[in-house]
């Protein structure tokens, strides 16, 4: 096949408002799709424009619900049969990352599962941010580019919060890793939060390891769901004599009373990304969510890859 050398962008309508701002700092215009929605609620999307010969980059985050991951596979096939040089799927948030392991008898690995399926549709590389669990790259046969929003975090806590005293936390042990790179780079202490959950989404039992007393601590995770863990780790910092608490995450699912947790918690501060738009309700804690865009981030990969350039100066982690 004979290549133009065309690079286009395309967006499922979940992250629509991300891939404009990707395209134009990238500098193109978002190409024409359009999806035609049947009444008992299947859905056909189609591209309005030739992709023949071209590199499609096709922008959407599978948050919740599933269809947003189904658009994402109906786009691939429609590309791969529209006869698209290379087709590179785009995902800030991989959903189903959290079922990564069989922890339990009969259960799936739903993330395997999607990885299967994605490469079935026809995609040729993936990229996406803070995974839940790094292995997942593994689960692919085609490169997975997998960023780190440290790249956007770090520089807004050494330019915007001139804090002293300041220690980074985990809000598990899973996330122990990450906290203590952040440690590491800012050279501060971590702090370990160790819970247990009752079931799905419900923290049991926490315990702190680490001193909390007098210091601004800064709780980092890769995503917030319902947000039950990262408020009772504020409160019980904050119980333990902490000066500040705040809390940056990747992804914000902010399920069912998530806004409202936040709003009632003693977070005095909770920055994001904008992986995942954030709905109506967030209008609850505003004041309190600060949202840094990835746009740019993106936008810089994209151009990198498109030019088989190296990326891994944009791995801060």
């Amino acid at each position: 096949m004979l290549v133009n050398h065309v690079i286009k962008f395309f967006a499922g309508r979940g992250s629509k408002y991300l891939a404009k701002n990707i395209a134009k700092s990238y500098g193109i215009e978002l190409g024409a799709s359009s999806i035609m929605d049947f009444s008992d609620g299947e859905f056909q999307p189609s591209y309005d424009e030739s992709v023949r010969g071209a590199t499609v980059f096709i922008i959407q985050s599978t948050f919740p619900p599933s269809d947003n991951l189904m658009e994402l596979l109906l786009m691939i096939d429609a590309a791969r049969r529209a006869s698209a040089y290379k087709i590179v799927a785009v995902m800030p948030y991989f959903g189903w990352a959290r079922q990564d392991r069989k922890d339990k008898p009969r259960c799936s690995i739903g993330a395997k599962l999607v990885a299967d399926i994605l490469v079935t549709a026809g995609v040729d590389r993936v990229m996406t941010l803070d995974l839940h669990a790094d292995q997942i790259q593994g689960f692919f046969s085609v490169p997975v580019d997998h960023v780190f929003a440290s790249s956007l975090f770090l520089p807004f806590i050494e330019k915007n919060m001139e804090l002293g005293n300041l220690a980074i936390a985990a809000p598990d042990m899973g996330g122990a890793k990450r906290a203590s790179a952040y440690a590491k780079i800012l050279d501060c202490p971590v702090i370990i939060c160790h819970k247990s959950r009752e079931k799905a989404n419900v923290v049991g039992d926490m315990t702190v390891i680490g001193n909390v007393c007098g210091k601004n601590v800064i709780i980092m995770d890769d995503m917030i769901d319902t947000a039950g863990t990262i408020t009772k780790a504020a409160a019980m910092m904050m119980d333990k004599k902490a000066l500040s608490v705040r809390a940056m995450a990747t992804h914000a699912l902010f399920s069912g009373s998530a806004y409202q947790k936040v709003q009632d918690s003693p977070l005095e501060e909770v920055i994001i990304t904008d992986t995942i738009p954030l709905n109506g309700n967030h209008i609850i804690c505003k004041d309190k969510i600060k949202v840094l865009s990835v746009a740019d981030l993106f936008a810089d990969i994209i151009r990198k890859v498109f030019n088989s350039e190296s990326i891994s100066d944009t791995f801060v982690m």
